[in-house]
C-alpha cells in the first residue's frame, strides 16, 4: 500500500517534471515579451496584440530546440513510474 509519503513524493516529482519540461517557453515568452514592451515603450505604440506572433514563434522556436531534452525528461519520469508500480503495491 502507498504511504502518506510516498505520494507526496511522486506528487513532487511530477510537479518538478511538468515545471522543468515547461520552462524553456515560458522564458522564451517572458523574454520576448520585455522586449516588445521595451520597444513598445520607447516607440510610443500601444497595441496590444503586437506581442503575439513574435511570442508564438519564439515558443516553437523553443518547442524546436527543446523538444528533444523535454521528452526525454517526460518519458524518463514515466518510466521511472511505471517501474516503480510493481513495488509501491506490495
Amino acid at each position: 500500500m502507498l504511504s502518506q509519503t510516498d505520494v507526496i513524493a511522486i506528487m513532487k516529482a511530477a510537479i518538478y517534471t511538468v515545471l522543468s519540461a515547461s520552462m524553456p517557453m515560458l522564458i522564451a515568452a517572458l523574454v520576448i515579451g520585455v522586449i516588445i514592451s521595451i520597444i513598445q515603450a520607447t516607440t510610443q505604440i500601444n497595441e496590444q496584440t503586437l506581442a503575439f506572433v513574435p511570442k508564438i514563434i519564439g515558443i516553437l522556436f523553443a518547442l524546436l530546440i527543446f523538444g528533444g531534452w523535454i521528452m526525454s525528461k517526460l518519458t524518463g519520469f514515466t518510466t521511472n513510474l511505471f517501474s516503480a508500480i510493481n513495488t509501491m503495491l506490495r
